[in-house]
Formats: structure tokens, C-alpha cells, sequence
């Protein structure tokens, strides 16, 4: 909206003339669009359509928050973001927000974001004559004496309107009389009214005259305001003060203390008497803030300072003063005291975040904006000169912007999350005052995340012992992964890897996706499987995903579940039972017969031991408890039976023994017969011995294989670990029949001893070891080891 033709001339001389700044000095100069609107307009009358005059998408103003940003408490303006349209806000009145009769402007910021842009509008109050001229009291009095000569002035009180321009006051009227009228001098913005004697007065023929002053200021309509004049006709004083000077000018700083005499001033008077004794005084006329700020004693005619003197509030002050004296009538002289205040710097920087984004994402690039600023000084000059910087040693800078005192914070250099997630950037703004004063402004900036770390296992490869014969669709154990990053970006689910795998053992596994729980579908079988090894993925949940794996060694203990079995004697039944004979004259210590057995468990699940639970005669027989060899106590006589019957009992060293009897039955022959059925048994004996071997290397081949197997992925497992340990294969120099087998190997500090179902008698059991692993004396140490 402008106010007419002119306006839409000086709008189009200040466009030209801004294009012709920005070709001249490039990107330095930046053309101000300017609106003029009137005061006292009603709320959302348009002023103009910034947008459209910005050259900016009507349709985009939304999403970029097209809005008005100001430092003022008052918002007059607003914008429309559906039509870019600048419309008033608030009711304006001009008088009060610009006192004076320059123009009245008021510059506007106006954002856009998306990218950030900021642009200034001018926007001009023109005035309405909406008041009417007053006058700081209803009536004067004035008392002449009659031999006054015409021409004589009396200054009347000067009538206050607080529009400008055409509507201020134009002139004064005075109702038609035949001896005063109204003379106006004009005196900077000022017009003063004066009382013009043009006939002399006679006191004898009227002693008091009233008259109306009338103000009329140059509205259309115009307003006007009166003054009612009262003149009183005396005979007295012809001598006025005289001052020295019309005008005198003083300078004084600001914030002067309380009762600093500003000026004094001297006013003198030829008359003699009462009649030259003169008295100071402001005039009514000025604005109230004058009498709050200084005051004149009315007798010396010193001038000091009463209230606060500040510089930004008002940077000079006209007083006009009146020397009176005392005479009948009293007589009266004026002067104008102009005080001008020097600058002080008494005001810090004020520093405004205009808009600010407080989070800033870790893979920001350099150069990033995240807040601009404004930096402003209410003093003047240098005072009014401002240093912008950063305190704090954060990973920003302050970049300046075309316009002095915009800056922008960006970023200066890559973020990382989890090194630093918080940044305080404390802005530094320092006049160059004297001394300067400083003020600080702390931003306080969050990093979010980015997925930028993939899931970590604190050990590759895991190892882990299960006992054989877990319950099947239990947890058996569990794996865990840690993300650096935060909520999903850190949220792990974990999966086994499957594919291209050529383990059947992977389908019997599963993991919850959640906590890495792993569950065995199936119990495992020490005897079937001694250790296998799979892979689990850990996946975080962030966008795109990030994983890692690891490999899962796992070793399966043996437990005490497989019972002996009696390899010999077995008859053709299948029974453990057997016939011996032997001669009748056989010495003590003849061997009878030797039980052999087998057990599949290792260690002390599989170390047997022989007893006799039944015989019938226990000085005939005896039964060695680790080979189970039978031989006779002592030599047979006439009066032993022919046939015994003894029931040999085969156990584990197991927690929970396991055990298998056999039944051998010893026939006592002549010598004779014992020779003639040795041959016949011989050659039966030698095939079921045979058989016997045949299978017994078959049982003793695999499982030599599968604990070889086992050993080899062991040792791979420590050395890959750097641990410090031997192995070697224990040799059983006292092998009777018993399958046994046993590997030994050092750990740190720790000896281990893996052992068949026959173990070296100089060996230690640890109880609760899964019956399986032996603690081996440490002759270096000489001292028990503990194990891992």
C-alpha cells in the first residue's frame, strides 16, 4: 500500500537507485524494499506483498516459515504465509512510537528458511491528524502597564501537537480587538506565539482585557485549541531582563550525578529597586521529560541535573528560560538553553539469536549453518563499535554476513557423536569503548546420531563347554554385541548364519533375536559330537543397517551316561558268562581268565574297576582290581568242589557309578583232561579272540579319531589365543585289556588332563570337573594348580 503518487515515485527512485549501488559495489549492496502505511489503520489492512516483491515461491512459504523476525517488544507487523502479504498487526500510533518530526521508519527482518535468508524491509509511519494542538494550561494572564509603548511583545504559551509535518500546528488566531495581535516566530521546528501590542493601552478607560488564542494546525479538516488571555493594565516597571545571549549551548556527559550544575546563566536589568531584582523560571511549554531530568534555581539562575541523563534516550535538550523582575507590572526576558549530552559507554553489546537450530546431525559438513545472530549497541560511535568472537574451543566459527553485526555459527570441522555429544558455544561481543564492556551469549547445541558403528563383539571367536545331554529347547548360552551409537542405531538382533553352511548342526540351533540367547533344539551326545563351531550376525537396526559377526567354538563334556560292557567272557547267548577249566594241580598264581571290558564315557566316567561280588570259596580266587585278571590264592586239594562260580562286578569312577557283572565259572579237571579239552578250547579260543580283536580295533580306531579331532581344534583355539600350552599324547605302558586314552596340555599357569576310561594313578581328581578334566601336579611349581 503506498500514499500516492509520490510515494510510488520515491519507491521507484530508491529501487533505481539500490540496482545502481548493487552493479557498482557487487554482492556488497543489497537493494531495501520500502512500504509506507498510514497510522491508526485498522488491524490487517495490507501493506504489501513482500513475497511477490522478494521474488519469493507464494507456494513455498509455508514450508520455509516464511516469517517477521524483530528485536522490538511489539510486533506491528506480521506476514501472510498463504499470499506473502505484509499486513499490520497492531494498531500504530506514530507519535508514540517516533517522537519528532522526522520520519518515521521502521525496518522489519524478514526469514525465510530452507536455505536461511534474511531480508530487510522498510516500512514508513505516515503521520494523520488525529490530534488536535493543546496547550499546557487553559489561561494566561499578563499585567501591562498603560505607558507601554506598542510593539511590545508577551510571549504566550506555545500550543503542543504531537503530529507532524502538514498536520502540525500551522499558525495562531487571535479574536479581533483593537489593541494586541498575534505575531509567530519560528524557531527550529518550533513556532512560537507572541502577544503584540499594537495600541497603547489606557488604564482609565479599561484596566483588563480578554482575548482567545487559537492553535490551528494544518490537517484537513484542520484541528484546532484555545487559550483564554486575560491582560491586566497596570502602571509600573518599562525595563525587561536583558540576557547576554538568545541562545546559549552546553555539553554535559551522560549519567552526570544527581545535582551537577549543567549552567548558570546571568540576566540583567536597568532598572533600579524591586524593579531589577529578576527571578528565573522554565516555561511551560516543554515537554515533561525535561522538568523530571534538570531544574533551575529560580533565584541564581543555575541550572543542574535532576534526573537521569541518558545519552539513548535523548541526546540533547531545549530549555527555554524567563528572567522576570520584580517590578509592577513585572517585566520579562527569554533565552534558549540547548544541552547536548556526550556519549558515554555506559551499555554493553546485546547479542540476538534470530533463529536457531539446537540439534545439528554428526555427519554435518563443514560449513553447516545452524544459528544466526545479531549483535547491537545502544551507545554511539566507537562506543557503539562491536568485536563478535567465540570463546569456547568448539568445532564452530562465527562467519560475518553483508550486513554489519549479522554473523552466522557454522560448523568448521567434522562431528562425531560419541566422542562429544554436546557442545556449549559461548558468543563474546566487546565494544571498543573505553573501558570496553562485553557480553556473552551461550548456545547450547545437541549432536544426533548417525549409523555410523557397527555392532562390536569384545571377543572373536567365543569359546563355549556344554555338558552332553542338555535339555533340548533350552538356552544352552548367549552371545552379545555393543553399538556406540544410540536408540535404533543401537538397537541388535542377532541371527545365525545359515547359508552355505555345511554343518547339520546348525538347524538343531537358534537365537533369540533380541537378547542373543542361543537354544539347542537337541540334546547333544559327547559320544556323537565331541565340538563343532557356527557363526552369529549381529545387525543394528539403523539406516542402512550395520553388522558384524562371530565365530562360536563349542566343546560338548562328557558326562557319566554310557555303562560298561563286558567284552569278555560273552557266550553264544550274548550273556556276560563263561566256563574255564583248569588243571586240578595248578600252583598259586596260575592265571585263570581275564574279564575285559569297554566304556565309552572318558576320564573317570570311563575308568573301570574290577570286584568279586560272589564266590565260592574266597581263599581259591582272586580278582586284580584294575586288570581284571582272575588267578588262583592258593593250590587246589582233594576236598575243594570241582566247579566255582564267580560274579565279577564292573563299575565307573563316575559321580553316579555305572556297572555290568559277568559270570565266570571255574571247573577243576584232572591233567589229563585239561590237556586234551586246552586243545579243543585253543583253537575255539583263538577265533573268538580274534573276533574280539577285530572288533575291538574298530571301537578303539574311531574313537582315537574323533579325540584326536577334538584335541586338534583345541590346540588351534589356545594358540590362536597366544596362550602358553603343550600337548601330548600320555603312553599307557600298562595296557590290560581296558580301553584307555588320555591328552594333557598346559593353559597359563594351569595344567589340564583329559583322560580315558584308564588314567595314570598319579593323577589328582577335581571334584565338580565334569569328570573329565584332571588337575596335573605342577613339578615346576610344586603346588596344586586350580582350574580356569
Amino acid at each position: 500500500m503506498g500514499t500516492g503518487g509520490q510515494s510510488r515515485t520515491l519507491e521507484y527512485y530508491l529501487l533505481v537507485y539500490g540496482l545502481a549501488l548493487l552493479l557498482f559495489f557487487g554482492e556488497q549492496a543489497v537493494a531495501q524494499i520500502r512500504y509506507s502505511v498510514p497510522e491508526e489503520v485498522k488491524e490487517g489492512t495490507a501493506v504489501g506483498n513482500v513475497a511477490k516483491d522478494l521474488g519469493l515461491d507464494i507456494n513455498s512459504l509455508i514450508d520455509r516459515r516464511f516469517r517477521v523476525v524483530s528485536g522490538s517488544k511489539e510486533t506491528y507487523f506480521e506476514v501472510n504465509q498463504d499470499n506473502g502479504a505484509l499486513y499490520v498487526h497492531k494498531k500504530i500510533d506514530r507519535e508514540e512510537l517516533c517522537q519528532g518530526t522526522g520520519a518515521c521508519l521502521m525496518e522489519l527482518k524478514i526469514l525465510v528458511e530452507n536455505p536461511l535468508e534474511m531480508h530487510h524491509v522498510i516500512v514508513e509511519i505516515t503521520d494523520v491528524n488525529d490530534h488536535s494542538p493543546n496547550f499546557p494550561e487553559k489561561e494566561q494572564r499578563f499585567e501591562i502597564a498603560e505607558h507601554t509603548l506598542p510593539g511590545r511583545r508577551f510571549q504566550l504559551h506555545a500550543a503542543r501537537d504531537p503530529d507532524a509535518g502538514i498536520n502540525s500546528i500551522r499558525t495562531y488566531t487571535l479574536t479581533s480587538n483593537d489593541h494586541f495581535e498575534v505575531d509567530i516566530r519560528q524557531s527550529d521546528e518550533d513556532k512560537i506565539p507572541f502577544l503584540v501590542l499594537k495600541k497603547s493601552l489606557d488604564r482609565e478607560q479599561k484596566n483588563k482585557h480578554t482575548l482567545l488564542v487559537t492553535a490551528v494546525d494544518g490537517g484537513k479538516p484542520p484541528r484546532s485549541g484555545t487559550l483564554n488571555v486575560s491582560i491586566i493594565v497596570l502602571d509600573s516597571n518599562d525595563n525587561r531582563p536583558i540576557f547576554s545571549q538568545e541562545i546559549y549551548q552546553v555539553v554535559i556527559n551522560e549519567n552526570a550525578p544527581i545535582g551537577t550544575s549543567v549552567f548558570r546563566m546571568n540576566a540583567t536589568d536597568p532598572d533600579e529597586g524591586s524593579n531589577s531584582e529578576i527571578e528565573y523560571s522554565l516555561v511551560k511549554t516543554l515537554k515533561k521529560k525535561v522538568y523530571d531530568i534538570f531544574e533551575l534555581d529560580k533565584l541564581t539562575g543555575e541550572i543542574r541535573v535532576k534526573g537521569i541523563v541518558d545519552y539513548e534516550e535523548n541526546d540533547v535538550y531545549k530549555l527555554d528560560v524567563e528572567a522576570s523582575d520584580k517590578g509592577t507590572p513585572p517585566l520579562t526576558g527569554e533565552c534558549r538553553v540547548i544541552i547536548k549530552i556526550k556519549d558515554i559507554n555506559d551499555n554493553p553489546p546485546e547479542i540476538e539469536v534470530t533463529s536457531l537450530s539446537n540439534t545439528v546431525s554428526e555427519d554435518s559438513k563443514p560449513g553447516t549453518v545452524i544459528s544466526l545472530i545479531s549483535v547491537t549497541d545502544k551507545d554511539s560511535g566507537v562506543n557503539g563499535k562491536i568485536i563478535s568472537s567465540l570463546t569456547s574451543d568448539v568445532p564452530f566459527e562465527l562467519k560475518p554476513s553483508y550486513k554489519e553485526n549479522i554473523y552466522s555459527v557454522v560448523t568448521k570441522g567434522f562431528l562425531d557423536r560419541e566422542e562429544v555429544s554436546h557442545y556449549e558455544i559461548i558468543i563474546k561481543a566487546t565494544d571498543c569503548g573505553e573501558p570496553p564492556l562485553s557480553t556473552f551469549k551461550t548456545l547450547n547445541i545437541q549432536i544426533s546420531d548417525v549409523n555410523d558403528n557397527s555392532p562390536h563383539f569384545e571377543q572373536n571367536p567365543l569359546q563355549f563347554y556344554l555338558v552332553e545331554n542338555n535339555v533340548a529347547g533350552a538356552s544352552i548360552f548367549s552371545v552379545s554385541a555393543t553399538d556406540k551409537d544410540l536408540n535404533d542405531n543401537a538397537a541388535i538382533s542377532y541371527h545365525i548364519v545359515r547359508e552355505g553352511s555345511q554343518n547339520d548342526i546348525m538347524s538343531f540351533l537358534n537365537v533369540n533375536s533380541d537378547n542373543g540367547h542361543i537354544t539347542a533344539l537337541k540334546s547333544f551326545d559327547f559320544e556323537v559330537l565331541k565340538t563343532f563351531q557356527f557363526q552369529v550376525v549381529a545387525t543394528d537396526s539403523g539406516t542402512p543397517s550395520l553388522s558384524s559377526n562371530v565365530t562360536v567354538n563349542v566343546f560338548i563334556l562328557d558326562q557319566n551316561d554310557n555303562a560298561p560292557v563286558i567284552l569278555y567272557p560273552v557266550s553264544s547267548n550274548g550273556s556276560a558268562e563263561g566256563v574255564e577249566e583248569i588243571p586240578r594241580n595248578v600252583n598259586a598264581g596260575h592265571l585263570v581268565t581275564k574279564v575285559r571290558a569297554y566304556d565309552a564315557d572318558i576320564g573317570y566316567n570311563g575308568w573301570l574297576l574290577f570286584s568279586l561280588q560272589e564266590v565260592t570259596d574266597h581263599s581259591l580266587f582272586g580278582l586284580d582290581r584294575y586288570t581284571g585278571q582272575i588267578r588262583t590264592l592258593r593250590s587246589f586239594t582233594e576236598t575243594d568242589e570241582a566247579e566255582h562260580k564267580l560274579l565279577i562286578l564292573v563299575k565307573d569312577n563316575g559321580n553316579v557309578s555305572l556297572s555290568a557283572t559277568a559270570t565266570v565259572i571255574v571247573k577243576l579237571v584232572e591233567p589229563k583232561e585239561a590237556f586234551a579239552a586246552s586243545d579243543v578250547k585253543s583253537a575255539t579260543k583263538v577265533d573268538e579272540e580274534d573276533n574280539v580283536t577285530f572288533y575291538l580295533m574298530i571301537t578303539l580306531g574311531s574313537v582315537s579319531l574323533l579325540f584326536i579331532i577334538s584335541i586338534i581344534v583345541l590346540i588351534a583355539m589356545q594358540c590362536s589365543k597366544s596362550t602358553d600350552y603343550t600337548s601330548k599324547y600320555l603312553q599307557e605302558t600298562n595296557y590290560d585289556g581296558t580301553l584307555c586314552h588320555s591328552i594333557q596340555y598346559r593353559s597359563g599357569d594351569k595344567r589340564y588332563m583329559l583322560v580315558g576310561p584308564r588314567m595314570s594313578i598319579g593323577s589328582t581328581i577335581v571334584p565338580g570337573s565334569h569328570a573329565n578334566t584332571l588337575v596335573l601336579p605342577d613339578r615346576r611349581r610344586g603346588s596344586t594348580e586350580v582350574r580356569a
